[in-house]
């Protein structure tokens, strides 16, 4: 099967990273790309010629449409209400603090919530997003953080945000993927709920090897000290965002970082965690 591919997108615009198309209406057949409509000829045809040779196909069952189809868009599985209060996962029981949790002596975020659960279908459009050039999916995988982030308590919070900061990529990875997939989908959810993207206000300071097939301390000391914030988030309330929280190490990482340049308060935001 011919499986169609895209080019890299490595715009350094950040105003062209910002620009999706977020709309809670069904997936259009075609999603907007961050080029505007008056963009360049060449780049549109070329777009044009790629879907008549290479129809899309819908990322999770492959079938010919959008790029996610109807029926995988609704077969997400959403995080229930029984989870941490503390860290957002799914439990038996609703807890205030899981096992992984009763282990921290001092949480630096404030409250984490995750929209669903990393399984099929989404395991697939997650992985499409990261390792498949498919940043276009950035906008219809924040729908999912704008529905958890509408429902109480968290609604009632959201005045307080003083900006949305995506979880950052090492500047060599970064080359490598030709974006930064968590601060796509940060850009797309601060297009729909109209709050500030702040991604210069956290800057991740050393390579780190993958965290997968790491356990929980060694994610933890994997990601020690790799982020640094800057002056910024001084007294600022933050939304860390971040396509998958596993154990948390890394998002805890990035808000420590925060607390320790004088951000008030840091609360995480993910897309999805394992069952």
């Amino acid at each position: 099967m011919l499986i169609r591919t895209r080019p890299k997108f490595r715009s350094t615009n950040p105003a062209e990273r910002r620009t999706l198309n977020v709309s809670t209406h069904a997936a259009p057949s075609r999603w907007p790309t961050t080029e505007s409509a008056s963009g360049r000829f060449w780049p549109r045809l070329q777009t044009a010629l790629l879907d008549l040779l290479f129809p899309p196909q819908c990322v999770a069952c492959r079938r010919a449409g959008p790029l996610v189809c109807d029926a995988c868009a609704q077969a997400v599985l959403p995080v229930g209400p029984t989870i941490c209060a503390g860290c957002g996962r799914p439990q038996a029981h609703a807890v205030t603090r899981c096992d992984q949790c009763q282990h921290l002596t001092a949480d630096p975020l404030s409250g984490v919530r995750i929209a669903a659960l990393h399984s099929s279908p989404l395991r697939e459009m997650i992985h499409a997003f990261k390792y498949e050039q498919q940043p276009e999916l950035a906008a219809p995988l924040a729908r999912y953080l704008v529905a958890l982030i509408q429902t109480l308590p968290w609604s009632a919070a959201f005045p307080s945000v003083d900006g949305v900061v995506p979880v950052p990529l090492y500047s060599a990875r970064y080359q490598e993927r030709g974006y930064n997939q968590a601060e796509l989908l940060a850009s797309a959810f601060c297009h729909s709920v109209q709050l500030p993207l702040c991604s210069a206000w956290l800057l991740r300071q050393r390579a780190t090897p993958s965290q997968v097939g790491l356990t929980a301390v060694e994610r933890r000391r994997n990601v020690e000290d790799a982020f640094v914030a800057t002056h910024a988030v001084f007294g600022k309330r933050l939304l860390l965002i971040d396509d998958v929280f596993t154990t948390g190490a890394t998002m805890r990482a990035c808000a420590q970082a925060a607390l320790d340049a004088g951000a008030s308060a840091v609360y995480g935001l993910a897309l999805a965690c394992p069952r």
